[in-house]
């Protein structure tokens, strides 16, 4: 009698799935874990343009004419890769105020985050599966939570 090698087609379907069934539990949390991820490093980014907006105020005793390439408060470059992550926009400028905001592209379309003067934080809308859109702070988690 000659011994059998390989394998069964019910041991490959088996298999397949296990396989199956973990991707479907891994790739939604990895899409919720690189959906936080891109939300803490705009939020990020947004810390920082503070700095350098109040920079900016300091050297010219208004926010007119920041957001300018070759300022101390030049715009932040996009966040994310393949156009899912952030753009950042300067939509008020005054003299004794400003706004600065980011605002989801691609797989991160619907989030909306904005910073203006006195660091006031806004969370204006969030993405799909995620609460706390109107929050006066930055959301950070699907919960709502700051």
């Amino acid at each position: 009698m000659r011994a059998s090698r390989g394998f069964t087609l019910i041991e490959l379907m088996i298999v397949v799935a296990i396989v199956g069934i973990l991707a479907a539990v891994t790739l939604p949390a990895y899409g919720r874990y690189v959906q936080r991820a891109r939300v803490a490093e705009a939020t990020s980014v947004l810390g920082s343009m503070a700095v350098r907006m109040e920079q900016f105020f300091q050297d010219n005793r208004t926010y007119v004419g920041a957001c300018a390439n070759g300022t101390v408060a030049p715009l932040p470059n996009p966040v994310g890769t393949g156009g899912s992550g952030f753009a950042f926009t300067c939509p008020t400028l005054t003299a004794a105020t400003y706004t600065v905001t980011a605002t989801g592209t691609g797989g991160m379309a619907g989030f909306v985050y904005t910073l203006s003067a006195g660091n006031a934080r806004a969370t204006t809308t969030v993405g799909a599966g995620w609460q706390g859109g109107g929050a006066t702070c930055w959301v950070t988690r699907p919960e709502g939570s700051c």
